[in-house]
């Protein structure tokens, strides 16, 4: 069950990520020795998925106290890379946890604050593949076998830390001999499941096919699709979850036809802060990703564009948010704020 390949991981003082831009017809990897090249990782999309976002953060902020010489200069670093991209919440998460550490640490001197922050950054790295690993265990029993699973955007081992969210519980249940057949969305308009789901679905030999977003609505209909499985950027105190841009039409789709609707994300990706998703920041992204599709002009020159990355799905539309603490059911309000409590599901 183990990866292929590693997405992210850290070596010889570099950050080396597997870049997510030109797979799947190359498999090349990017070092980031700065903090700066670390923040145009996350904003180019050289890595994305929220929890990779985090992870990598967290290691830009510890190149960032290696970087800076004073303490000013380091937190306005951590402010640059937390700008990188604004809605999925394992940004901050992740640099705000490396901050904690460094007040903790820093009377200590530099040297023994570089070691702590590292030593965090790879305790952020490896809790996340554990949790995910304990995400696909839980998620794994709301998979029926024979079951046909829709996904939409990218969700797997690219997406994380390793192993994955969503694409991990999908994974498990493969892994557990469960029949299942898997669609998954092209997801324009940077095609991160043509590009990196349906990569990664063949690279563990997962029955599949690969679909234009327009496609799925046909599929629900026709009775085609037993359940979606789907990741989250940023989930609000009342189960809102700001996903990948399309996610809030499967969801409007799913309800109609009476099929069931995950979310899969980490207690990490939950904002307790924020009330709703009306509070979420959508990212919208530049033009080019519209009208150019790798690098090829598919659009009237001077067209006007509208590229928001995200959507926000209500969560009446959601049958359960899957997580590390087990499996949140409605009353989303009421059952988050247990979780935040620390009481059990």
């Amino acid at each position: 069950m183990d990866e292929s390949f590693v997405a992210l991981q850290f070596k010889e003082e570099k950050l080396v990520l597997l870049d997510q831009r030109i797979l799947p017809t190359h498999v090349e990897y990017v070092q980031c020795a700065t903090f700066e090249e670390v923040e145009f990782a996350i904003r180019d999309m050289i890595v994305r998925g929220a929890p990779a976002i985090g992870a990598a953060a967290a290691y830009g902020v510890y190149l960032a106290l290696k970087q800076c010489s004073g303490e000013t200069d380091f937190y306005q670093a951590c402010t640059f890379l937390g700008q990188a991209r604004p809605t999925a919440v394992n940004l901050m998460w992740a640099i705000e946890r490396m901050l904690s550490v460094y007040e903790q640490c820093k009377i200590g001197g530099r040297p023994h604050a570089l070691r702590r922050l590292l030593s965090e950054a790879h305790a952020i790295r490896e809790e996340d593949i554990r949790t995910n690993k304990t995400i696909s265990r839980i998620g794994n029993r709301i998979v029926p076998d024979r079951a046909t699973i829709l996904t939409h955007c990218n969700t797997g081992a690219l997406a994380t830390a390793g192993w994955g969210t969503a694409l991990g519980v999908i994974k498990q249940a493969f892994y557990d001999n469960k029949q299942i057949f898997v669609y998954a969305d092209e997801t324009r308009p940077r095609f991160q499941g043509a590009r990196l789901t349906a990569w990664e679905l063949m690279e563990a030999k997962i029955p599949s096919k690969l679909i234009v977003d327009s496609a799925a609505a046909t599929l629900i209909r026709d009775g085609k699709i037993d359940l979606v499985i789907l990741g989250g950027d940023r989930v609000a105190a009342n189960g809102d979850v700001a996903n990948k841009l399309g996610t809030f039409a499967l969801s409007v789709i799913c309800k109609a036809y009476g099929i069931p609707f995950y979310s899969v994300v980490p207690v990490s990706t939950i904002d307790f802060a924020i009330p709703d998703g009306s509070a979420i920041l959508i990212e919208e992204r530049e033009a080019t990703e519209v009208t150019h599709v790798q690098g090829v002009q598919v659009a009237p020159t001077g067209t006007q564009v509208y590229n928001p990355a995200f959507d926000v799905t209500p969560h009446q539309n959601i049958t359960g948010i899957i997580t590390e603490r087990g499996i949140i059911y409605p009353p989303f309000k009421e059952n988050i704020e247990r979780l935040r409590r620390g009481e059990s599901l």
